[in-house]
Formats: C-alpha cells, structure tokens, sequence
C-alpha cells in the first residue's frame, strides 16, 4: 500500500472520512482530526489492541457521564477506564457492559415512548441543539483519542503502509 487514502478506502471508510483526510499523511490526520468517533473507529480497523482502544473508549464516553442516570452506565465507565489501565480484568469489562447493555435498552425504550409523547415539540430546534452538543463532543473526544491512543494509530499504520 502506498498512501493512508488508499488505506482509508481498502478498509471501506466512509466517504467523509476518506475526503477530509485527502493527501495527509497519517500523522497530519490524528493532529487535526476533529472527529474522536473517527478517530476510535481507525483504531479499531487497524487493531492497536483492546486494552489501549478500551481506555480512550472509556474516557471519551465519561464526557457525557453527567447525562448518565443509570449506575450501571456509570459503572461500565469506570471498569472501561481501569481496564484500559490494567486495573481490572476482562471478565469484569464483560460484566460491565453486560451490566450496561441491560440499563441501555431500559432508556431506549423509555426515550423512545417519551419521544412518541412530544412529537408535537419544535422538532427544528430540538436537533439543531443536539448537533451543536454533538459537534463540541466530537472534538473533545478527538483530543482525548489524541491522548491516549494517537501514538499507538500511527505507528500501526506507518507498519501497514509499509507491508
């Protein structure tokens, strides 16, 4: 392989992804990408490992614990962070999210019933707020990809384009 846009496309990325990444090489791509659900999603393709993915997942995923009301999601955080710390094994990430999964369909149900009741609200205004919490999420997730899995992408890729 010679370049990281024949990569992108080789590993089926999505077209947005593969056009604002153009000619830069992989290193110009993980100091400015503005997407950490990008970034998280790269890293996956190109298998850095669960321990270190499992940590910036769990970081990134902390940012939006304040809207976290089940304690069961909250506590698939924290056993996400300390795995990726090598402080709790992978049968306690499974039970976590296990854990988590049960109070993930429990919301869903009740947003979605909540949602049916106020099909009559300003529908308009209710997504363009959405998008904008969306938008500052992706790139503090960004930054903490940066942080925690950055290094480990590009020398992972850097040895794929070399093969």
């Amino acid at each position: 392989m010679k370049n990281f846009k024949q990569y992108l496309q080789s590993v089926e990325a999505c077209e947005p992804a593969v056009e604002w990444a153009g000619n830069k090489t992989i290193e110009e791509v993980v100091a400015t990408c503005h997407r950490g659900d990008w970034l998280l999603w790269l890293a996956k393709k190109c298998d850095i490992g669960l321990q270190p993915l499992t940590l910036a997942k769990g970081h990134c995923a902390n940012t939006v614990r304040q809207l976290m009301k089940d304690e069961r999601s909250i506590r698939a955080v924290d056993v996400a962070i300390a795995f990726g710390e090598g402080k709790a094994t992978r049968e306690e990430l499974d039970a976590a999210y296990s854990a988590a999964a049960a109070a993930a369909w429990a919301a869903a149900y009740a947003a979605a019933n909540a949602a049916a009741a106020a099909a009559d609200a300003d529908a308009a205004a209710a997504w363009a707020a959405a998008w904008a919490v969306a938008d500052a999420n992706r790139m503090q997730t960004a930054d903490i990809c940066r942080k925690y899995i950055g290094e480990p992408i590009v020398e992972k890729i850097n040895l794929i384009l070399t093969q």
